[in-house]
């Protein structure tokens, strides 16, 4: 088997079922719960949660395929997740609209970091024979 067809045989986005779990779903879930029926402690946790099981999976998919997006968006994720928690527990001081702010940034940045490195640099950063990452 060649070096692309390991990496995406190991990537988390080519099960439809893990790729539903680990990033469809959670995404719903912060549309959902972005919505005015949801409470401030509902949106933090909800977000909180999805964003952080988002970016550990693409942390996860960075060490079992080297999905190249993930080098990016697996940080951008947790550090959205932190941004969402310390926002909702009162200790990031942002303006009136900040869950506006917060959901715009990871709309954003989520597009940007899983679009952008893998148009530039292609899906898999392959590993050389030997060096222990395969």
């Amino acid at each position: 088997m060649d070096s692309a067809a390991t990496c995406k045989s190991r990537d988390l986005l080519s099960s439809p079922r893990l790729a539903l779990l680990v990033f469809w779903l959670p995404a719903i879930a912060i549309v959902v719960a972005g919505t005015p029926a949801c409470n401030n402690n509902e949106r933090t946790i909800v977000w909180t949660a999805a964003l952080s099981t988002m970016g550990v999976a693409c942390i996860v998919n960075v060490f079992r395929c080297g999905r190249v997006h993930c080098y990016l968006s697996g940080p951008f994720f947790l550090l959205m997740a932190l941004a969402t928690l310390s926002y909702g527990l009162g200790l990031l001081p942002l303006p009136r609209n900040g869950w506006n702010l917060i959901g715009f940034t990871t709309l954003v940045g989520a597009v940007a970091s899983c679009c952008l490195p893998e148009m530039l640099f292609g899906k898999y950063r392959h590993h050389r024979a030997g060096d222990g990452n395969q």
